[in-house]
């Protein structure tokens, strides 16, 4: 069984399935972009290119549910840490399967990426996002979006929709 809006489907995985993270490979590419396809068809977030998700694959923690009783395993939820320069880096993509929303995954998958910004020494992290509420249970605090980076709008003039962005510019500063 999957889970589809028109020719997105991902695998209806079992929420009490067993869950194991790890980074992720190129042979992942197309359950990433499956799974952000489903929110990004939504609504809920930009969609990735299969090319970008190649360029970017070192970017991305995974966590995998395994498979569980009569029900296929698959990738539960993906996010990514983005170098932008040496004092930012992006949490993107960030996306948690609908069966396994509101277990903590997405909490998880940010303080991954937070825990290897401070690895490497990074004095920040930004996110562009519709959650507010749920980067903010994060750490992170709304920020006018003409104080962003440059390197930040640099990446932002390749989306489609930069002349009409709606999301939120959200900060956090690493102590």
């Amino acid at each position: 069984m999957t889970l589809s809006l028109d020719s997105i489907a991902i695998p209806d995985i079992h929420q009490q399935a067993p869950l194991s993270g790890r980074k992720a490979k190129l042979s992942d590419i197309e359950a990433i972009h499956e799974l952000i396809g489903y929110w990004a068809a939504r609504g809920q977030m930009l969609v990735r290119s299969r090319a970008l998700l190649a360029e970017t694959i070192r970017d991305f923690q995974l966590i995998f549910a395994e498979a569980h009783e009569d029900q296929v395993g698959g990738l539960a939820g993906v996010c990514g840490l983005h170098l932008l320069a040496p004092d930012l880096a992006e949490v993107r993509g960030l996306a948690i399967h609908p069966n396994m929303q509101g277990r903590g995954l997405g909490k998880q998958l940010v303080a991954a990426c937070e825990q290897e910004a401070r690895e490497i020494d990074l004095p920040a992290l930004f996110a562009w996002t519709y959650q507010q509420v749920f980067f903010e249970k994060c750490g992170f605090t709304r920020i006018d979006k003409t104080h962003l980076h440059p390197k930040v709008w640099s990446e932002c003039q390749r989306c489609a929709f930069f002349e009409n962005c709606n999301e939120i510019a959200m900060l956090r500063v690493l102590e």
